[in-house]
């Protein structure tokens, strides 16, 4: 593998912007639209899928919050309307009172569910179909590096 110094500025520029490019080309053609007569925004959307893949449905809000890249306030306001939708309840956690969990209603799980169904068949048409298994398979595990390495830089500022 190539040294960082031997890739030319202008190439890891170009590579980056077709990171960028595709990723904003490709998330449009990703979203599900409104599904059981709501409308799902991309975060609303985040927050059904995690919670779908979540044993019990439930997570605590400030895990959703970081999970989804809210700040806290930008997260109680998605999750207030997300209440009133009936797609989401606020539970309060048994053993730490300070500790609130966002959980999936019968309907939230209704919608999610078939927000899930929707949103994977445009992921095999629009991302597994252009790359093939192999490829996106090497894309997932290349951008989880990615992320996590992100992740420890942002840890250790």
């Amino acid at each position: 593998m190539a040294a960082e110094s031997e890739v030319d500025d202008r190439e890891l520029v170009t590579w980056w912007g077709l990171v960028v490019e595709a990723c904003a080309r490709t998330a449009p053609l990703l979203q599900v639209g409104p599904v059981g007569g709501v409308d799902l925004p991309g975060p609303w959307f985040e927050v059904l899928l995690r919670l779908l893949r979540t044993p019990g449905y439930r997570l605590p809000m400030t895990q959703l919050a970081h999970d989804v890249a809210l700040s806290s306030g930008g997260f109680t306001k998605l999750a207030d309307r997300m209440v009133r939708e009936a797609l989401i309840e606020r539970q309060v956690s048994a053993e730490d009172r300070r500790v609130v969990f966002a959980a999936l209603t019968e309907r939230g799980l209704r919608v999610g569910e078939e927000a899930q169904r929707l949103h994977v068949a445009a992921l095999r048409q629009h991302f597994l179909a252009p790359l093939g298994v192999r490829r996106a398979g090497e894309l997932a595990s290349l951008m989880r590096v990615l992320r996590d390495a992100s992740e420890a830089q942002r840890g250790s500022v």
